[in-house]
């Protein structure tokens, strides 16, 4: 059976370019569909086609870019026949159709547009211009997603709110994780060979909190620095974006150490995680693949009372909810986390594995062939003694 893969548009690195790239390993000859690349190492072997706007500014400015996206999904050509398509969709990618092909349409749904939907959780569909057409766009949105033979939720957070933003029911499928290659690696200070970084290595204080993530406003990484100060911890923030400067600005007042990694390699960045003694991480987010990440690592994770992460955790085992995303709250969980007894970080991360997702996304779009074995479970999930890793917050 011949298969098109479809995405909105491919960055570097991310959650929804990891996703894409386990579909790319379950589906080995379906080609693949986007707005425009900025991977160019992205899916090498296979047929990869880019949209006009690839071709113009606006593929530097997605918000500009956004009133023409439904129009234009809704007009794709391809030149090969294809007997069904998996849209992996976090704007508008599901209201794709190929012209003169009418073929089963997989969708799998990371959010609904927040744009549109939820624009209290992204500022760039909160203000007076987007609020004023939103109606129109969640109505024709609403409409489109009828068309999807099956959607697939990437949590149970997400496929609520496709019940009330699209009025259908969704199968949730979590997204793949890199655990098996984050628990291979003991200690990966041993994987980090650039000078510079080894230098951050070396420096980093024996106790610390950890935030991780681009920095833009929503992620929250100034709640991080608070609430670690509240407690007097050493912070360590880990990532780049636009948000670099003022978290800058928070950190000068915060009273505790702040030490900032910008772009960090993946070993460096599992090595931060290795050696914190709490990962926090305040956004209401879809699913949240870094605290999944963290908890392989070995590290229990803080996060607020609202999101798709709170489907990545125990709570009380691998990691604490805050009552709030205020800084007082997340500071009494991270001293609650301090003292958890070491969780077994396998077990607490199965369930994410690359090869479960595959085997998944098979069966979601009718096509069990060659599939992967699922692994087996070692052992139940089941805290441990507590460690001598975790440390008592200053007074």
């Amino acid at each position: 059976m011949s298969g098109l893969l479809v995405t909105e548009w491919i960055e570097r690195s991310g959650g929804a370019e990891r996703v894409l790239d386990v579909m790319g390993n379950a589906f080995p000859d379906a080609d693949v569909r986007c707005l425009w690349s900025d991977a160019p190492s992205a899916f090498p072997t296979r047929q990869l086609d880019e949209s006009w706007l690839a071709r113009t500014p606006l593929r530097r400015h997605k918000a500009l870019a956004l009133p023409l996206m439904p129009s234009l999904w809704r007009h794709v050509r391809a030149d090969a026949s294809y007997d069904w398509m998996l849209v992996s969709s976090y704007v508008f990618a599901h209201h794709v159709r190929l012209a003169g092909q009418d073929i089963p349409k997989y969708v799998y749904a990371h959010t609904p547009a927040r744009y549109i939907w939820n624009p209290e959780l992204d500022r760039r569909g909160d203000n007076p211009a987007v609020r004023a057409v939103a109606p129109i766009f969640r109505g024709i949105d609403r409409r489109r997603a009828q068309e999807a033979t099956a959607i697939a939720a990437n949590s149970e957070f997400v496929r609520e709110r496709i019940r009330r933003a699209w009025d259908r029911d969704a199968t949730v499928i979590h997204p793949p994780v890199a655990v098996e290659r984050i628990l291979s690696r003991p200690d990966w200070r041993t994987g980090v060979t650039d000078d510079d970084e080894r230098r951050i290595i070396d420096a980093l204080p024996d106790t610390y909190v950890l935030g991780a993530s681009r920095f833009i406003p929503y992620k929250h990484l100034d709640l991080v620095i608070e609430a670690a100060a509240r407690v007097g911890l050493p912070v360590v923030i880990a990532g780049s974006g636009p948000d670099e400067q003022r978290l800058n600005a928070v950190a000068a007042q915060a009273g505790v150490p702040v030490t900032f990694v910008i772009a960090p390699s993946d070993a460096l960045l599992y090595a931060l995680m290795q050696r914190a003694s709490v990962f926090v991480f305040p956004p209401v987010e879809d699913f949240g693949i870094v605290p999944v990440e963290a908890q392989a690592a070995g590290v229990p994770v803080v996060t607020g009372p609202e999101g798709g992460q709170l489907e990545t955790y125990i709570d009380g085992v691998s990691g604490v909810t805050a009552e709030s995303t205020d800084a007082v709250d997340l500071a009494d969980a991270i001293s609650t986390a301090m003292f958890l007894p070491r969780f077994d970080a396998r077990s607490a991360t199965a369930r994410f594995h690359e090869d479960i997702f595959t085997a998944k996304i098979r069966r979601f779009v009718g096509d069990e062939q060659d599939m992967t074995p699922l692994r087996t479970l070692r052992k139940p999930f089941a805290p441990e003694p507590p460690s001598p890793r975790r440390f008592r917050p200053a007074a």
